[in-house]
C-alpha cells in the first residue's frame, strides 16, 4: 500500500529520483562548454537567455547549439544528435531545406525589406490556395500576430466581444486564449505576466469534444469566434471524436460567429494539414512555423465569402490605423522562403516519407509500452508523434492536464537526450522529417525502451 501512494504513472517516485540524479550528472559531464558559455550571465541576456523558455528544457542548463542540418543538430560540446524536436515544429521539414537556403541566399542579394509587394508574393499566394484553398491571404511573422489578427477581423464583422477556446488549448501568446475552465467557469491562467485586463471579458472556455458546452455558449449572442486546433497540441494531444468538426462547423453557422482553425502544429497531418485532409471548412485559417521552411512566417487566409463581409465592414469603419500588420512583415525573403517551401519542401512526396517513418516511429514506442505494461499510450497525428504518461485516448483538456507528469517525463527527456535523442522540451512530442532516417528512429526506440526498462524494472 505504501509502494502505491508512491508512484507516478505507474513508476515508483523513488527510481525516478535515482535515475533524474544520475542522467543529470552525466549531463552535466558530457556538456562543458555549454555550461561555460551560459554561466555568468555574461551573454547581457536576461536570465542568460535570449527567450526564458530557453531554460524549460529538462536539462540542468539548456545545450548550446552550434548547427544543424536536415534532421540533425550539433551542439557546442560536438555531440551530433537526432533531432526529433526540429525547433518545435518549426524545422518539420528539416532544417535548412536546400530549396529555401537557396531562396534565402538568392534574396538577400536584392534586399531583405522594403514595404511592397514583389512579384515572388503574388505568386507565394497562388500556392497558398493551391496547398490549404481557396482563402484570401494575409502574411504575419508570426502564428501569435495571425491569430490576433483574425480575432480582429472576426470581431469586426460580427460586431461581437468575445472568442470561444477550448480548455487547455495552445495559439501562441495571444492574450484571449490564456484562460482556463474552473469550476464550470473561465478564469484567466495561473502564472500570466503583467496580466491586467480581465480575460474573462473577451472569451469563454469550454471543453474540446463538448458539444454541448460549444452550443451553450454560442446561444448566448456574444461569441464572435470560435479558435481552435483541429487537434488539441502542446500538452497531451487529444483527438477530435466523430462528427466534433462537423458540429463546430454546423453551430457556428447557426449562430453566427466566425469559425478560425488554427494549423500551426497540425501542418504534421499532410499536404494541406489537418483540414485539407480532412476536408473541414473553416471561415478563416490560420497556418505558422514550418509554412516558410523555418524562416519566421505565417499566414492567415479568409474564404471570398468572409473576405467580402470583411470588405464592407473595413469600408464603412472610421479611418484610422486598424491596430493590424507590424512593419517587417510581408518582407521579401519571407516570400522567397513560402515559394521554396510550398513549391519544393512540402510536397506529397515529403509526407509520404513522414507518414511512414512516424508510423515506424509509434509502432515502436507502443511495443516498448506494451511489453513493461506502462498504463501509458501513444498518439500520431501524420508526421506527429506523442508519448502520453496516462491511459488513453484522452477527450479534453482537463485530461491532458491530468497526464502531464513533470519529473517523470523530465527524466525520460534527459534519458533520450544523453543518449543521442532531441525530443520536444514542452509536451512528449516528437517529429520526423522527410530526411530523417530509419537508423534514427530505431535508436529513438531502442533507448526510450532501455529507459522504460529501468524504470518499470
Amino acid at each position: 500500500m505504501i509502494e502505491a501512494v508512491t508512484r507516478t504513472a505507474g513508476v515508483l517516485d523513488g527510481r525516478i529520483a535515482a535515475f533524474l540524479a544520475r542522467e543529470t550528472a552525466a549531463f552535466e559531464q558530457a556538456h562543458p562548454r555549454s555550461r561555460a558559455a551560459l554561466q555568468g550571465g555574461a551573454s547581457g541576456w536576461l536570465g542568460g537567455v535570449p527567450m526564458h523558455w530557453m531554460k524549460d528544457w529538462p536539462s540542468p542548463f539548456p545545450l548550446v547549439a552550434a548547427e544543424a542540418s536536415g534532421s540533425h543538430l550539433i551542439d557546442l560540446d560536438g555531440h551530433r544528435l537526432d533531432d526529433f524536436c526540429l525547433g518545435d515544429t518549426g524545422s518539420m521539414f528539416g532544417h535548412s531545406p536546400p530549396p529555401v537556403a537557396k531562396a534565402i541566399r538568392r534574396q538577400a542579394r536584392h534586399g531583405l525589406t522594403y514595404m511592397l509587394p514583389t512579384a515572388a508574393a503574388l505568386e507565394a499566394g497562388r500556392l497558398l490556395s493551391r496547398t490549404f484553398g481557396e482563402f484570401r491571404w494575409q502574411v504575419a511573422l508570426s502564428a501569435s500576430d495571425a491569430n490576433r489578427f483574425a480575432l480582429r477581423v472576426a470581431r469586426g464583422v460580427t460586431g461581437r466581444r468575445k472568442v470561444l477556446v477550448f480548455n487547455g488549448c495552445y495559439h501562441g501568446t495571444v492574450d484571449d486564449t490564456m484562460v482556463m475552465l474552473e469550476g464550470g467557469r473561465t478564469r484567466p491562467r495561473p502564472g500570466l505576466v503583467g496580466q491586467v485586463a480581465d480575460l474573462a471579458s473577451k472569451a469563454v472556455a469550454v471543453e474540446f469534444n463538448d458539444i454541448a458546452a460549444v452550443e451553450a455558449a454560442l446561444a448566448t449572442g456574444e461569441i464572435a469566434a470560435i479558435l481552435t486546433e483541429p487537434v488539441m497540441t502542446n500538452s497531451c494531444m487529444v483527438l477530435p471524436e466523430a462528427g466534433f468538426h462537423d458540429a463546430l462547423r454546423t453551430l457556428s453557422r447557426r449562430y453566427g460567429a466566425v469559425l478560425i482553425l488554427d494549423e500551426t502544429h497540425t501542418l504534421s497531418s499532410g499536404l494541406g494539414g489537418y483540414g485539407r485532409v480532412h476536408s473541414l471548412s473553416p471561415d478563416i485559417l490560420v497556418v505558422g512555423k514550418c509554412v516558410a521552411g523555418g524562416m519566421p512566417a505565417a499566414v492567415w487566409g479568409l474564404t471570398p465569402d468572409l473576405a467580402a463581409r470583411f470588405a464592407a465592414y473595413d469600408a464603412a469603419r472610421p479611418e484610422g490605423h486598424s491596430g493590424m500588420g507590424t512593419t517587417l512583415a510581408a518582407n521579401p525573403m519571407q516570400f522567397a522562403c513560402l515559394c521554396a517551401t510550398l513549391s519544393e519542401v512540402m510536397t506529397p512526396e515529403a509526407y509520404a516519407r513522414m507518414e511512414k517513418g512516424a508510423d515506424r516511429l509509434a509502432k515502436g514506442l507502443s511495443a516498448v509500452i506494451s511489453r513493461v505494461e506502462a498504463p501509458w499510450h501513444v498518439v500520431r497525428v501524420g508526421a506527429r508523434v506523442e508519448f502520453i504518461c496516462a491511459p488513453g485516448p484522452l477527450r479534453n483538456g482537463s485530461e491532458a492536464a491530468r497526464a502531464h507528469h513533470p519529473r517523470l517525463e523530465a527524466a525520460v527527456h534527459l534519458g533520450l537526450l544523453n543518449r543521442g535523442s532531441l525530443i520536444a522540451p514542452f509536451h512528449n512530442m516528437m517529429l520526423v522529417s522527410p530526411v530523417t532516417r530509419n537508423r534514427q528512429i530505431d535508436r529513438l526506440i531502442t533507448a526510450f525502451d532501455a529507459i522504460l526498462t529501468e524504470l518499470f524494472a
